[in-house]
């Protein structure tokens, strides 16, 4: 398990406890491809083995953003197993599109007809 020659990635945004974070993304050699791993707190969160280092980040963030974390955004820090610091931009990874909170209230069944109103005037 030695990380010679990898990339590693510093991934930061929101837990899901809305806790801003920030943490070093490492990558491991599996059989013919790589795993991500990501350390934060007492939770260790590793994908399956795929053929790229940004395959098996791509699924890290994908399976974080299941768990609740949001805003993910990460940065190389090191290339190859050189260190870059903070040369390389920041990628920012948009979160899943959430499902809208049913509107059973009052005030909300309000607020909906004065939407719907404002939407009619519109096409006059």
């Amino acid at each position: 398990m030695d990380g010679e020659g990898l990339d590693k990635h510093q991934l930061a945004g929101l837990d899901n406890r809305e806790r801003g974070f920030s943490r070093p993304v490492e990558f491991e050699r599996a059989g013919e491809g790589y795993r991500a791993v990501l350390r934060y707190e007492t939770v260790r969160v590793t994908t399956e083995s795929h053929p790229t280092q940004d395959d098996a980040l791509t699924i890290l963030i994908q399976t974080l953003h299941v768990q609740g974390y949001r805003q993910l955004k990460t940065q190389r820090s090191f290339r190859d197993g050189i260190y870059l610091g903070s040369q390389e931009l920041w990628v920012e990874y948009p979160d899943p599109p959430q499902a809208e909170p049913e509107q059973s209230g009052f005030f909300d069944k309000i607020k909906n007809w004065f939407r719907l109103r404002s939407g009619d005037g519109e096409r006059s």
